[in-house]
């Protein structure tokens, strides 16, 4: 089986690897990929956003399945446009991508079959937006509707930040076409974690449970970002929890999508904040999280590749899935001044030295090849993933991995996975 898997980051280089591990795969591709996936696929040099191209591509070499990483090419509608030839792809259609493309349809979706979520209102007008953040006054949550590479929420606790937050989205339109509405949301407390279910349409199969660490910096602070780490699994979730997110958000969801002529095949992805064991929906994304995905898959045993078939042939029933006991943490590397402007091009160095340690891969996401040396090129650069026993010891391999690795101007936080321990204290208490 020949498989072609479309992106270039940590969540994709994740996917690749564990691909690649199916006894059915003699061939994996990665469109465009990055330097670390270049070890276990053959790259090719098209851009995700060139849907014809990608085409073309896995007509002529007769990809036997694509995987769809990134949410763009799902919003464009790349999945209807390879049915259409007849191909098989994972990842839900353009229709029932709009979950992710437009959080305003979001929100009208969970307000229309109940699903619990932030009040809110949606705004095309930028002076009437201002009115009704003057009227509620802040802490309140400011969103672009459209898709904006996970940068688009501002967390907004002052008047001033609010109405900023407006007049950057919306009048100096700094996400673009995404920003020409915005909703804005009232300020949820509590704990947020990532729900992330393969489904077919029908029915719904949890992956493990996982913790984003959006904020650039310790403690949760700085502005958000595309995700600095993440572990597995998510001790907050416990059994009456994950009980309460499949009954009263997955279900409903995938009911109502398919009520609407909107069936949805593929992952969904919960994004939750949690408060007294009440999970209520922060938003809904169309695809596999990054970085949440490299803990996931580092942590799932036996081939994800009938999973992903089962999605598209409507008999997930059939599956189950067996995970590793151990906990696995995804420590972020970053260029200085990411999520903002940075510098590509620094050499990275101890690699080699890291992939010598037992449990501990090293997923790349911003990174190229230059003279024969692997260096910086994008904002997250690198996703170092370990396994430990327990938490606690997972945080201290991949730290002790973290540490070995450098390039000039290298930043990523040192408190990935402190949220767990504190529930684990509270437990043993």
């Amino acid at each position: 089986m020949k498989v072609l898997v479309i992106g270039s980051g940590g969540r994709e280089h994740a996917l690749v690897w564990k691909i690649s591990q199916s006894p059915e795969v003699s061939k994996v591709y990665c469109a465009p990929g990055n330097a670390g996936i270049s070890e276990q696929a053959e790259l090719v040099s098209i851009k995700t956003t060139d849907l014809s191209g990608i085409l073309e591509f896995a007509i002529k070499e007769k990809i036997d399945l694509t995987v769809v990483g990134p949410e763009d090419p799902l919003t464009r509608g790349i999945v209807d446009l390879f049915e259409s030839k007849g191909l098989r792809i994972f990842g839900p259609t353009k229709r029932a991508s709009e979950i992710e493309g437009s959080k305003a349809f979001a929100k009208e979706m969970m307000k229309r079959y109940g699903i619990p979520t932030a009040s809110y209102e949606i705004f095309e007008d930028s002076e009437k937006a201002v009115s009704y953040i003057q009227e509620k006054g802040p802490p309140i949550v400011v969103k672009a509707d459209g898709l904006a590479a996970g940068k688009g929420v501002i967390i907004c606790r002052t008047m001033e930040e609010a109405i900023g937050a407006i007049d950057r989205i919306m009048v100096k339109r700094i996400f673009g076409e995404a920003g020409r509405r915005v909703v804005i949301e009232e300020f949820l407390e509590g704990e947020e974690a990532s729900y992330i279910a393969l489904t077919d349409g029908k029915t719904i199969l949890p992956l493990a449970s996982s913790q984003d660490h959006k904020p650039v910096f310790d403690e949760d602070q700085g502005p958000n970002t595309g995700g600095m780490g993440a572990y597995s699994p998510a001790p907050m979730i416990n059994e009456e929890v994950d009980k309460r997110i499949v009954e009263k958000i997955l279900r409903p969801l995938i009911y109502g999508m398919e009520k609407e002529g909107r069936p949805y095949r593929g992952v969904i992805y919960a994004g939750l904040m949690i408060k007294e064991s009440q999970p209520k929906v922060l938003e809904f994304n169309a695809r596999f999280g990054d970085p949440e995905t490299q803990p996931i898959l580092m942590r799932m045993r036996g081939d994800i590749i009938p999973l992903l078939e089962a999605c598209i042939d409507g008999n997930l029933s059939r599956f189950r899935i067996d995970w590793d006991p151990r906990a696995a943490v995804c420590v972020v590397m970053a260029s200085k001044g990411y999520p903002g402007d940075y510098e590509k091009g620094k050499r990275i160095e101890g690699l080699e030295e890291v992939s010598q340690m037992k449990d501990i891969f090293v997923f790349h996401a911003g990174t190229a090849r230059m003279d024969g040396e692997i260096v910086t090129n994008g904002g997250r650069v690198l996703g170092v993933t370990g396994l430990g026993r327990s938490i606690p010891e997972a945080i201290e391999r991949t730290y002790q991995a973290v540490k070995k690795i450098y390039w000039e101007g290298v930043h990523y936080r040192n408190d990935i996975g402190k949220k767990a321990l504190r529930w684990i204290d509270q437990n043993r208490a």
